[in-house]
Formats: structure tokens, sequence, C-alpha cells
């Protein structure tokens, strides 16, 4: 299948433009014959990916784009980091020589290629980033499920290198998410079922999101029954369980999610293939899901996966006000450099330090090498940290929402809430 190729294009392949720019090409024109495309079409940011370091041929690859003149033709923001350039102790060298130092190396190459430095996993919190509409390239997997659902710009799965590459021509293939009839719901996954008091709580749409993955996989879903939303927060969620316990790169919510102002909008005129009914049961079993320890004594906490918003920041803030975490006990909160630095204009960053609290930027706690005092029995109100973890860092994990989280950290032991669990969630 032949693609139309602009003179650009055709120089870049030719390699007019340099061997990197001519890889950077060919790269572009075999993801577009995998992926059926007809034509490429421009795109206007990206997300990268590649910055996340897994092993020495990320380094190579940035180097090799470097020493031959490689040129971004779009503005492209960097995902976060295997380490944290502003917080190095938080992931020590020695806990693995060989990743740490590659990680850092990786992150300072595609500063210098021109990717604008903001090292985290939820650009859509920074301002100036995609709007309604835009075509885009995003690799990391909640990045990707929030821009398409949830702000409407339109992008596939782009893994390393090719998104990368996609930054470098400006180009993405025609295919997938980008087109309109790639965007259409393929399941009814209906929540009215749930009672509208577990709607309000924001660790609903964590629980909601891990199953919706279970059931999609890779389909795009239609969600039914959601309230309006008063802040991103909990449709970040959302997409981000999702994305990790299934796949799931979009998604519409009926009445929330700008391509869904009705259920026909969303299944664009044809009905469901299939139909799934959410109930307090399936909740409670996603909660089993994300528990892989008993409930006792508390080694940390880990909070912010994805990264912290500004808004959760100030959630947060009053329930640590004049506390203080178990001795011994780690409390992490991620988040990224410019989030940080809004939350402490505020004061809520010397708040949750007075409390016990770190708060780390550019990178994340799932990981490994473990950060610092990363052992045990670790509580988190992630679906993805609680999903990940286990089998990333060997800990065990309880799930339990925000205010689980702190009151546990100050006893020390995993505490649930009675009234948040009741009739069986």
């Amino acid at each position: 299948m032949s693609l139309a190729l602009d003179d650009r294009d055709r120089a870049c392949l030719d390699g007019a433009h340099g061997p990197a720019m001519r890889l950077a090409m060919r790269l572009v024109l075999k993801a577009a014959g995998i992926l059926g495309a007809r034509e490429l079409i421009p795109v206007s940011f990206a997300h990268i990916d590649a910055c996340f370091y897994s092993g020495e041929a990320h380094v190579d690859f940035a180097q090799y784009l470097l020493d031959h003149g490689a040129k971004l033709s779009i503005p492209a923001w960097t995902n976060n980091g295997v380490v944290s350039l502003t917080d190095p102790d938080i992931r020590p060298e020695a806990s693995d020589p060989q990743m740490v130092k590659g990680a850092r190396k990786l992150m300072q190459l595609y500063e210098k290629l021109g990717c604008r430095p903001v090292w985290t996993c939820a650009p859509y919190q920074l301002p100036g980033g995609p709007q309604f509409g835009d075509q885009i390239v995003a690799g990391e997997s909640n990045a990707v499920s929030f821009y398409n659902a949830v702000i409407g710009a339109r992008t596939n799965k782009y893994g390393d290198y090719l998104d990368v590459a996609c930054a470098l021509i400006g180009k993405a293939p025609y295919a997938g998410l980008h087109r309109d009839e790639g965007r259409r719901g393929r399941l009814l996954i209906r929540t009215e079922a749930v009672p509208d008091g577990w709607k309000a709580e924001n660790i609903f749409y964590h629980l909601l999101g891990h199953h919706v993955g279970k059931l999609a996989g890779q389909a795009i879903p239609v969600i039914s029954g959601l309230p309006p939303q008063e802040t991103a927060d909990s449709l970040k969620a959302l997409a981000a369980a999702a994305a990790s316990a299934g796949g799931v790169e979009m998604w519409h919510a009926v009445g929330v999610t700008p391509e869904a102002a009705t259920q026909d909008d969303a299944f664009q005129g044809h009905a469901p293939e299939h139909i799934f009914e959410v109930t307090p049961e399936s909740l409670a079993q996603a909660r089993r899901d994300l528990t892989s320890a008993k409930d006792g004594p508390l080694d940390m906490v880990a909070l912010g996966t994805p990264h912290f918003s500004l808004t959760e920041f100030e959630r947060l803030a009053p329930l640590v006000a004049g506390r203080k975490a178990s001795p011994g006990l780690a409390f992490y909160v991620s988040t990224s450099r410019h989030i940080r630095d809004e939350a402490a204009k505020r004061g809520w960053i010397a708040e949750l330090e007075a409390f016990g609290a770190t708060v780390i930027a550019d990178t994340c706690t799932y990981y490994s090498p473990a950060v610092r005092r990363c052992r045990g029995r670790i509580m988190t109100n992630a679906a993805k940290w609680a999903y990940y973890a286990p089998g990333m860092l060997g800990v065990e994990v309880c799930f339990g929402s925000l205010a689980e989280c702190v009151e546990s950290a100050v006893r020390g032991e995993v505490w649930r809430d009675p009234q948040l669990w009741a009739n069986g969630l």
C-alpha cells in the first residue's frame, strides 16, 4: 500500500536531512504499513515515553539522534523518568548503578534534543497542552487514555522510538484512534446499579477503572450512569486503572466526556456489541484484586500514580494538618515539578513535610529499583500502583481511600473506614 508523501517526507526518506531523520521517517512509514494507513497526518504535540530508561539501547538511540542533528518538528514533553533529577537520593545510585546512571543520562539527552523537561506521567495537568480535536502522539498509557477520552485529543498508543520518530517528522499514521470511525464505542458498561453515594467517592473511579479494564481489554467501552465531574481527578483515576488492567486507550462516559453527549453519539449510531452491569459486588471484587496483603502493620504509603494533581493536594492537606505519620513509616507523594511548585506556594508541601511525608517529582515509586524505604506492606489509593507494584517490587499492597491511607499512616497499621465499606464493599 503506497502512501502519499510530500516533498519534506521524501527528503527525509532520501537522507537529505541526515541519517537520523531518515531513520525516523522509515520508522513512521513502517508503522503506517502495519496499521494499514493510507496517509500520514500532521500532529501538533508529543508526550515522549522513550525517555524512560529500560536499557542501554534507549541511551544509544537518543545519542544517535543528537549525534546526527535530529530536530523535533513539534513541541514534545517528557514522561517521568526512572530517577528524579530534583531528588536524586530518592533512588540512590548504589541501588542499581547501571539503571540509575543510565536513566539520568537518558533524561539529559532528551532535554538536549529539545524536549520540554516536565517529567510527568500526567501532562494533561499542565497548562498549554493539547485541546479537543488535536492530533497528537502519546505513549504513556494513562495519558493516552485521558487525552483521548477526557480531553478529546486524538492519539494511538505509541511505543518507544516510534513516539520520538513521529515528533521528529511531525506526522503520524492516519489510523486507529486518529480517525472518527476508530473512536466508536463497542461495549456498554452500565453503572446505574451503584449507589449514588459511592459515585461521590474518588475511590469508586479507581475500582470502576480496574473493572472496566478487565471487561474491555483493548475494546472501547462506553460507561453510562456517571455523574458530572467537578474535577478531573476521578476521570484520571478511571483512565489510569482501565489502561493498566486492560490496555484501554479510549473510552466514553455518557454525558461526561466530550464525544459522548449521548449514548448514541458514543456508539456513532451503532448498537453495543455487549452490555455489562456494574454492581457493588463488581467493585468489591476489584478491591480484592487490588489488595495482595491482609491488613496489618504498615511500612509505607504511596500516593500519586498517576502524578498527584493540585486539587488532590488540596484534599490531602487538611487530612494531615496538625498530625504526624507513625515513626519509621515512609509516606511518599509523587507529582510533577510544576504541581509541586504550585502546591508549595499554597503551603501544602510544608504541611505534608511536617506530617512526615516526602513529596517527589520527576519519577514514581512503583517501579524498580525501589525508592528508599520501600518494603513490606504498603498502602495506596491508586489502582495503577496497586496493580503493578507487587510484581515490580515484590511488596504487599493494601488498597484504600485517600483518607484511609492518611489515617493508617498515623496509626502505623491499616485502618478501614467502616462507613465507606458498608454493604459488602
